[in-house]
């Protein structure tokens, strides 16, 4: 039978498994499963689109047209982007400058050089 863990606020040991979270049943403390470093770990692992692994400073190139949400600026297929910046918030994990200013894109559309 596997045990759970003891509780991190009070250290009892009477906790049990709900959902995603551990529970304390005896001063109603709730913990995430999962580590939080073990999940850093994972998203700091970003890949262009043919699964290379990025990291800060490398050069990309974009793989598609990306139209610029509120603006009639069009990102074209080719441009390349020197000195990325890797972000881990959100959905996007790019940041970037380019000659039409500074943006935030998903690494899907993008390509090591």
């Amino acid at each position: 039978m596997p045990s759970t863990p003891p509780c991190p606020q009070c250290a009892m040991e009477n906790t049990y498994p709900d959902g995603a979270n551990y529970v304390c049943a005896d001063c109603g403390h709730e913990w995430p499963m999962v580590a939080a470093g073990a999940e850093d770990d994972s998203a700091t692992v970003v890949r262009d689109a043919n699964g290379n692994v990025l990291a800060d400073g490398d050069a990309v190139v974009l793989i598609k047209d990306l139209k610029v949400k509120g603006s009639s600026i069009t990102l074209k297929m080719g441009t390349k982007v020197k000195s990325i910046r890797l972000v881990g918030s959100g959905d996007h994990e790019v940041d970037c400058r380019m000659d039409a200013g500074s943006f935030m894109l998903k690494a899907c559309y993008l390509k090591k050089v």
